[in-house]
C-alpha cells in the first residue's frame, strides 16, 4: 500500500451501485460498526483481495482485530511466523508444531507482503508480563509463563 505522510495513500473516487441486498448489507454493518459505508466497502475489498493473493488463508476476530490465520492449522498467521523465528529448523517446526510446510510457506509469503502487521502482532505477543499485568491488572499469570 503506498503511503503518504504516515497514512495510506488513496486512489481516485468512483461511483458503484450494489444489489439491494448488498447495499442493505453494507449499511447495517456501516450502522453496527459507526463508520462509513465507505471504509465497510475498502475493508471488505481488502479482505477480499488477500484472500485471493493468499490461497488457504483466512480472517477471524471483529472488525479492528481481525488477523488472518492459516485454514487447518487453528494457528494466525503471525504465530506461525513467530514459531517460524523460535525454531531450530523449518523441519523442526513441521515436525513439532502440526503445521504444515505449505501453511509456514504461506505465513513466509504473506509476511513478505505485510510486514509491517506481522512484526507487529509478534511484538505485541512478546510483551513483557510485568507490561501485560500493567496493561490488564485482573489476569492472573501462571508460574509456567513467569
Amino acid at each position: 500500500m503506498a503511503r503518504s505522510g504516515g497514512k495510506i495513500a488513496k486512489g481516485e473516487p468512483f461511483s458503484v451501485r450494489f444489489a439491494i441486498s448488498t447495499d442493505l448489507a453494507v449499511e447495517g454493518e456501516a450502522r453496527r460498526l459507526r463508520r462509513s459505508k465507505s471504509s465497510i466497502v475498502e475493508a471488505l475489498t481488502e479482505e477480499a483481495m488477500r484472500l485471493r493473493r493468499f490461497p488457504g488463508i483466512a480472517f477471524r476476530g471483529d472488525d479492528v482485530r481481525r488477523r488472518p490465520w492459516a485454514i487447518g492449522s487453528g494457528l494466525d498467521i503471525w504465530e506461525i511466523c513467530q514459531l517460524v523465528e523460535e525454531a531450530g529448523s523449518i523441519e523442526e517446526l513441521v515436525a513439532d508444531a502440526q503445521v504444515t510446510l505449505r501453511q509456514v510457506e504461506l505465513a513466509a509469503a504473506y509476511r513478505e507482503r505485510y510486514p509491517e502487521e506481522i512484526d507487529e502482532a509478534i511484538a505485541e505477543n512478546r510483551r513483557p508480563v510485568d507490561e501485560w499485568r500493567e496493561l490488564y491488572p485482573f489476569v492472573r499469570v501462571s508460574s509456567a509463563t513467569r
